[in-house]
């Protein structure tokens, strides 16, 4: 199962996983690139379920996760990838407001929590799963004008290392990967001169691809990664190394 599937990261991995053989339930809100992804899913000779879900609702979650068992099978592993910056109200933190607090809190960290508590009953009783969540460097860092985001983002990295623990006995894998500057839709709004300050911060002199994320997370549900929980990937170009 992949949350925001529909573009980016999202569709990459989505992609990355039906090429290495898996079966795909996709989630995301944007329903018409959501089935084109349901479709190239297919195209490479995997199984796909596409649901459009806004994935800050609980009941939808747990709707999807319900539709997605019956036409596909349990799901064996989970990829937490939606969330999202404030975007258009990032700015500084002694300007910012409660309800932006809320919604970016709301769609990158409490939909993690949401979707692992639905689908980890299923694999402890298995006895085997993986999941992979969405962090970022800058939860390492602190991105001036991201104060709630990092915020987010590191609370995810405190959730992957409990959860870890607590399901390691189960034979269960629980990891999370650090995206740093990565060629997204967000890029396509951004002025040449801002994509080259990135470049200049990052040591390989480059902007990553989504299919750089996607790589490491079918790594880390294959079982190439079995001896790997409770850690985060920075996938940045050596920008920051931890």
């Amino acid at each position: 199962m992949v949350t925001g599937a529909a573009n980016g990261i999202g569709r990459a991995t989505a992609l990355a996983f039906a090429e290495a053989g898996a079966d795909l339930a996709l989630l995301d809100i944007e329903d018409s690139s959501l089935e084109k992804v349901a479709e190239e899913v297919e195209a490479l000779g995997s199984k796909s379920a596409a649901f459009v879900t806004d994935c800050t609702d609980g009941e939808a979650l747990e709707s999807a996760v319900k539709r997605a068992e019956h036409d596909l099978g349990p799901i064996d592993v989970l990829f937490n990838n939606v969330g999202q910056s404030a975007r258009e109200k990032v700015g500084p933190f002694v300007e910012s407001k409660e309800e932006t607090w809320r919604s970016v809190l709301e769609i990158s960290l409490m939909t993690t929590l949401r979707l692992s508590r639905l689908v980890a009953p299923g694999m402890v009783a298995r006895g085997q799963g993986r999941i992979v969540n969405m962090s970022t460097e800058a939860a390492f860092y602190g991105d001036v004008g991201l104060a709630d985001y990092a915020a987010a983002k590191m609370g995810v990295i405190g959730f992957t290392r409990s959860l870890a623990r607590e399901l390691a006995p189960a034979g269960i894998t629980v990891n999370a990967v650090g995206p740093g500057a990565i060629r997204t839709r967000a890029h396509d709004y951004m002025p040449s001169e801002v994509i080259e300050r990135i470049k200049d911060t990052v040591p390989m002199g480059i902007v990553g691809e989504p299919e750089d994320i996607a790589n490491v997370v079918v790594f880390l549900a294959s079982p190439a990664g079995r001896y790997m929980t409770g850690q985060t990937l920075l996938v940045d170009g050596g920008r920051w190394m931890i």
